[in-house]
């Protein structure tokens, strides 16, 4: 089996740089930071150019939605757990209990909270709209996350992020 074309390119954000993977199929991942793709992976701003300038836009406040296509890797259940995610209104956010009852497993807030956790397309599929059930910001991409994870919540509240 031949291995798939996978393009890489690096755009500057208020969150500093971000490293955007797409496929043929479309959005593949979101990375923190300027790192490298996987082996194969082809340089390519024109491959990237719709996800880069949805990024620009909404960072611009200028889009609440995104409209590309999306080709995350994952378990069935992580993937069930990106679509409801998807769901989350911009400026708005919901528990991992909620999301657990809307993917209609209501005990598996843990399991919820390691899907979001494994998110490969962060702001796109918005797991930054995932909150404590007491309200608290919690879990964002390790130890430095919760401060993006604010930032980005600001930002879609008509904050001056």
């Amino acid at each position: 089996m031949a291995e798939e074309a996978l393009y890489r390119s690096v755009i500057r954000t208020p969150l500093g740089p971000l490293t955007l993977l797409v496929s043929p199929r479309g959005a593949r991942a979101i990375r923190f930071g300027d790192v490298p793709g996987p082996t194969g992976a082809q340089d390519s701003k024109a491959k990237t150019a719709l996800l880069a300038r949805q990024l620009e836009e909404y960072f611009a406040g200028r889009r609440q939605r995104f409209d590309i296509a999306l080709d995350p890797q994952g378990t069935p259940f992580q993937k069930k757990v990106w679509r409801a995610l998807l769901g989350i209104p911009y400026g708005t956010t919901a528990s991992y209990q909620q999301v657990a009852r809307k993917v209609g497993q209501p005990q598996a807030f843990r399991a919820v909270g390691g899907a979001n956790r494994r998110n490969p397309l962060p702001i796109v599929v918005p797991c930054h709209r995932v909150i404590g059930a007491d309200g608290s910001l919690v879990g964002y991409s390790g130890t430095t996350g919760l401060p993006k994870k604010a930032f980005l919540l600001d930002l879609e509240r008509g904050g001056q992020a």
